[in-house]
């Protein structure tokens, strides 16, 4: 990328991610936007920037908005992206709260969010895999995935705790694995 772009196409760009992942998906829909239509990033990045913005405080997909606007075009940057991205999805989850809060008690109602629920599972499930199966490549990244999840999931433990458990042998294993081409 040789020229950054201008900070319209930026908030525009996270407008569009923002308003096409209703119920989920944000992550998949930004991969799609910011790597493989825009070229911003590579899928190594993304998926460096992704991992980081997972593990940081806050919401995920403002913290890539932040990353990505910071690494096309510093603060201004990151000020565009993030507005892009919450801006019109605030106004339509306003109005949305406001017609839930009329209509909450209609059975058919309840019926769709419940089916809407499935499906945003279902994303976050096809986003893992996606990501998952570029990672997942040898014995120790599956290790670390089921430890992981072994303890955020059946021990209950906090985040920051599996991190801090896990973290020194994930760093040791691609500080001693050699460098890919």
């Amino acid at each position: 990328m040789n020229e950054p772009p201008p900070l319209t196409s930026i908030a525009a760009a996270f407008n569009r991610i923002a308003l096409e992942s209703f119920g989920g998906g944000l992550s998949a829909w930004s991969r799609e936007v910011v790597v493989q239509e825009k070229g911003w990033m590579s899928d190594a990045e993304f998926l460096s920037a992704s991992t980081i913005c997972r593990v940081c405080p806050g919401a995920n997909q403002i913290n890539m908005a932040v990353f990505v606007g910071m690494k096309l075009r510093g603060w201004r940057g990151a000020l565009a992206a993030t507005l892009g991205l919450i801006c019109a999805p605030t106004l339509l989850v306003l109005l949305a709260g406001a017609l839930y809060l009329r209509f909450r008690d209609v059975p058919e109602l309840r019926a769709a969010l419940s089916g809407m629920a499935a499906a945003a599972v279902g994303l976050t499930f096809a986003v893992a895999w996606r990501q998952g199966k570029s990672v997942l490549l040898s014995p120790l990244p599956v290790l670390l995935f089921v430890g992981t999840l072994a303890l955020v999931v059946v021990v209950r433990a906090p985040l920051w705790a599996a991190l801090l458990l896990l973290l020194p042998i994930g760093y040791g294993w691609a500080r001693l694995r050699p460098a890919a081409a």
